[in-house]
């Protein structure tokens, strides 16, 4: 999980489970968190990583409400972790569902620890890091938010423009809810030099993901069907398919 510099001061590590992409966020020797993931094993190399670069985690910012996106370890620190407002709903009201998604055998002080978010509802985030832009939609889970860094020309994406996961409608299956996700995202894609995933590889060709899921989406909604060779991945045929009946629905 050794964390690769993907643009100034941008560190993103990826875990041996689902390409789950953890980022941080560095200024001077303070750390925004964003998404860390994904095994008790990988949260303490991340935080073994600040402790040996010197660096204190100031901040944390989960994407959307699912379970893999709402991760804390002790070592991290008792700072503020930020969502969207939505998101911050939702862990309250699906807190049960997603602790039942987690699995059995986590330790009981990262359970505690888990989904621990404060909404925050302003166009950027708040105190040191108001560089960082929210851009809030639909797509893929209520709330889902994507972060703009406008001085380094970075799109985090979220579980957004994935090399490695189709467009994924999830909960509650809302296809036009995507399809403005998408929209909502693209001005910033055009933009940036890098976006990085949740799931999959950050990218330097912002644009060619997009590309790829309208093309994905385009085929599906007037054809039915489509070649994109991310549906032999992992996981993705069951969702493909379930996209087919989402449409004929």
């Amino acid at each position: 999980m050794s964390p690769v510099e993907v643009a100034d001061g941008v560190l993103v590590a990826t875990s041996a489970i689902d390409v789950t992409t953890s980022t941080l966020l560095l200024r001077g020797d303070e750390t925004l968190l964003v998404d860390p993931a994904w095994r008790p094993s990988e949260l303490e190399a991340l935080a073994d990583l600040l402790d040996e670069r010197g660096l204190g985690v100031t901040a944390g910012f989960s994407t959307h409400a699912h379970h893999d996106h709402l991760l804390w370890h002790p070592r991290f620190g008792d700072v503020p972790r930020w969502a969207s407002p939505r998101t911050a709903e939702l862990v309250v009201t699906e807190r049960t569902g997603l602790l039942e998604q987690m699995g059995p055998g986590w330790p009981d002080e990262l359970l505690a620890l888990f989904a621990q978010v404060t909404a925050v509802g302003g166009p950027r985030l708040p105190e040191a890091w108001a560089e960082v832009e929210l851009v809030v939609h639909n797509g893929h889970a209520p709330g889902h938010t994507a972060l703009w860094l406008p001085e380094r020309g970075v799109l985090l994406a979220g579980d957004m423009l994935s090399d490695v996961e189709l467009p994924l409608p999830f909960w509650p299956d809302d296809l036009p809810a995507y399809l403005g996700g998408l929209e909502a995202l693209a001005p910033y894609v055009a933009r940036a030099a890098v976006l990085v995933p949740g799931h999959g590889h950050p990218t330097s060709n912002p644009m060619s993901r997009l590309d790829a899921d309208r093309r994905y989406l385009d085929d599906v909604l007037t054809r039915g069907d489509s070649a994109d060779e991310r549906i032999g991945n992992p996981d993705m045929a069951d969702h493909h398919a379930h996209l087919q009946r989402l449409v004929l629905s």
